[in-house]
């Protein structure tokens, strides 16, 4: 009988620490198993060259959500459209303006934001009108070796 109970505990013991790890894992991994506290805007970019799905989403270099998906317009305007999921917590206001920056020369992309000025709040499911484009450096330093630089 005594064996028996130890096995049980033992049992017990082995399946919280499982339980334990998973949890953890989740957590560190930043994996939402219920959709969590976010809601949507889209943002209409020129060009996003270098961003990829799950790049940060930052205002005043603190993250506030991430890029969900990458798309062109559905309206066929040949601009890419960005889907980026930020905290509910995080009011946007109307004006705000959405930017791909790169961290260092070659660094990854993330998309900043930088808040406006008005009182209307963006809602969720909204567009963001004011977008900065990406700076290709490729193409940068064909314009500088070509001599079109203006």
């Amino acid at each position: 009988m005594e064996r028996r109970n130890l096995e049980l505990t033992v049992g017990i013991f082995v399946l919280i620490g499982i339980l334990c790890l998973a949890y953890l894992s989740l957590k560190l991994g930043k994996v939402e198993l219920l959709g969590g506290d976010h809601y949507q805007v889209a943002a209409d970019f020129d060009s996003v060259s270098g961003l990829k799905s799950g790049a940060s989403v930052e205002i005043a270099g603190v993250q506030v959500g991430t890029v969900e998906r990458i798309g062109l317009d559905p309206k066929g305007s040949g601009r890419a459209r960005v889907y980026l999921k930020v905290q509910s917590g995080i009011k946007l206001q109307e004006d705000v303006i959405a930017s791909i920056r790169s961290r260092g020369i070659i660094g990854d992309k993330f998309v900043l934001l930088q808040p406006g000025g008005s009182d209307t709040v963006l809602k969720p499911g909204g567009r963001i009108r004011e977008t900065e484009s990406a700076v290709d450096l490729e193409e940068l330093l064909s314009k500088y070796i070509h001599g079109q630089v203006k």
